[in-house]
């Protein structure tokens, strides 16, 4: 939405979410725009209680630039909770670069966009997302010395999806030990909606630990990619197919947000939910229909964690072993929030949130 000299406006909806909703509550966000590159973007700070705001750079064809705000202070909040949840010294920011990267994305936008990021002195530091990637980065960096998910070469750690899938796989190995009593998902059909950057790593956890995997992705390139290697993996053709897959046991959304919802949650088979996407749960109340349903849902932001533990360590030296380490954490942390959830006899998604509002709190009191 723009006014009559094309200057993006902000809706009222999307300034009653900042100022007034439980949703908000947002440090800053900035409105970036520079047009001999063509680049307009969100950055959105939710909070640096716990330290300089860390998360990712989405470039996504938004239909509207409305759409393009609310998602930034959707992931910016959960960077927040994913931050604290994985006890990292950093609060919660995202940014999200409005555009097909396929069309538009250039060098000088990528450079255009990490002057946008510097002029915030430190207080956000972006790293990559969905429709960003390492060599993204590393031009970004040439303008933001606040910029993670850099090449090895440009003294970085490299794509972060791999410690992504294995933090999500530990995540499953605890929801298994908590419904089924055995940390592992062998004999187990599991099935993975999205097998790009992050998931196709997680399917090759799933095999080796045992698993039954049935895959889908709207790329073809991406299940070829998967079944040349590993012909044994069922395909089905879409998410609508694959949550009604009969005996379903964990069902992993590894694309775009929002794949718990209203129409998903009635006919789900599985009986765990753990998966890599962020924001997975549409609204609020459907962490409740997915308990009220007998469903153990893996909270998605602790659970995908392992990404930003890797970025976050790139800051003071990257060493994959140490980040490893802390990613293997996840299954412990996963651990705890369901036992939090059984004694407060609340949904594990209330549950993360009340650990991660603990920790933020304790920091803002100092």
């Amino acid at each position: 939405m723009t006014d009559v000299t094309g200057v993006p406006v902000v809706p009222a909806d999307v300034l009653h979410t900042l100022f007034h909703s439980e949703q908000g509550g947002h440090e800053q966000v900035v409105l970036c725009q520079d047009r001999a590159t063509g680049l307009k973007a969100v950055i959105a700070i939710h909070s640096t209680a716990l330290g300089p705001a860390l998360g990712g750079t989405r470039f996504y064809p938004y239909a509207t630039e409305a759409e393009a705000i609310a998602d930034a202070l959707n992931l910016s909040r959960g960077m927040s909770y994913k931050n604290a949840m994985a006890g990292l010294d950093h609060g919660g920011g995202k940014a999200v670069i409005i555009g097909d990267p396929e069309k538009i994305k250039t060098d000088e936008l990528l450079l255009a966009y990490g002057r946008m990021v510097a002029s915030l002195g430190g207080r956000y530091v972006t790293a990559c997302d969905v429709g960003t990637y390492v060599a993204d980065m590393d031009v970004v960096a040439r303008e933001n010395r606040w910029t993670t998910g850099r090449s090895p070469e440009n003294g970085g750690a490299g794509d972060s999806s791999v410690l992504t899938a294995f933090g999500v796989f530990q995540g499953m190995r605890a929801s298994a030990q908590t419904l089924w009593g055995d940390p592992t998902l062998r004999g187990r059909k599991v099935g993975v909606a999205g097998v790009g950057k992050v998931g196709h790593y997680l399917v090759e956890h799933l095999l080796e630990d045992g698993a039954d995997v049935v895959i889908t992705d709207v790329r073809e390139e991406s299940v070829r990619r998967i079944t040349d290697k590993h012909p044994q993996v069922t395909v089905v053709a879409d998410t609508d197919a694959l949550i009604r897959v009969e005996g379903l046991d964990v069902y992993a959304p590894c694309a775009l947000g929002g794949a718990l919802n209203d129409e998903t949650v009635p006919v789900l088979t599985a009986k765990i939910v753990c998966g890599a996407a962020n924001n997975q749960l549409a609204h609020p109340g459907v962490e409740k229909d997915l308990s009220d349903r007998g469903i153990l849902y893996a909270p998605d932001y602790v659970v995908n964690a392992g990404g930003v533990i890797q970025v976050a360590d790139e800051l003071h030296g990257f060493d994959f072993d140490r980040c490893k380490a802390k990613a293997t954490k996840i299954f412990d942390t996963t651990l705890a929030i369901f036992a939090r959830a059984n004694a407060d006899g609340i949904p594990p998604a209330a549950a993360a949130d009340r650990i991660a509002e603990q920790r933020m709190a304790e920091a803002r009191r100092g």
